[in-house]
């Protein structure tokens, strides 16, 4: 038995119509854009994953050692994997925050020049307090507590 396909009314639209194909390009596009926003981890040259990290950044529980010698002086060094900045305002001072951007969430991607700088959207911040030196970021980047034991610093 064979059957023959109803024919559509001429009022009734077909299931993919231009519009529903460009709407649905148009979703596609926004959602690329906020997730670049929202989660870029951030390449900097002074990035690194210091040995012995370990942890959970996500939940603010991570844990991280750093060498002091990879922390330069007027500079800091960002621990990409625990989403933290390590950085060392003047000598023997070491200083950590959260890498991660008050302003939409990407993880702060370079030091330089006594700034910590945001690339996704160019905030900076202070090396020797986390605060804004200018946004868009709305405040300070969270401090974290540093612990030294000889050439290691331990950072939650």
């Amino acid at each position: 038995m064979t059957t023959t396909p109803t024919p559509r009314p001429a009022d009734e639209s077909p299931l993919t119509t231009r519009r529903r194909v460009l709407a649905g390009a148009a979703v596609i596009g926004v959602s690329s854009v906020l997730a670049a926003c929202g989660s870029d981890t951030g390449t900097g040259t002074d990035t690194g994953s210091g040995a012995g990290s370990v942890g959970n950044a996500a939940a603010g529980t991570s844990t991280a050692t750093v060498p002091t010698d990879e922390v330069p002086v007027g500079g800091g060094k960002i621990v990409v994997d625990e989403q933290l900045v390590v950085t060392q305002p003047s000598e023997g001072v070491f200083r950590a925050f959260s890498a991660v951007c008050t302003h939409q969430g990407c993880v702060v991607a370079k030091i330089d020049n006594a700034r910590i700088t945001c690339t996704c959207h160019n905030s900076i911040f202070s090396i020797t307090d986390g605060a804004v030196v200018s946004g868009p970021a709305p405040r300070a980047l969270d401090a974290r507590q540093v612990t030294r034991s000889g050439d290691t610093l331990t950072i939650r």
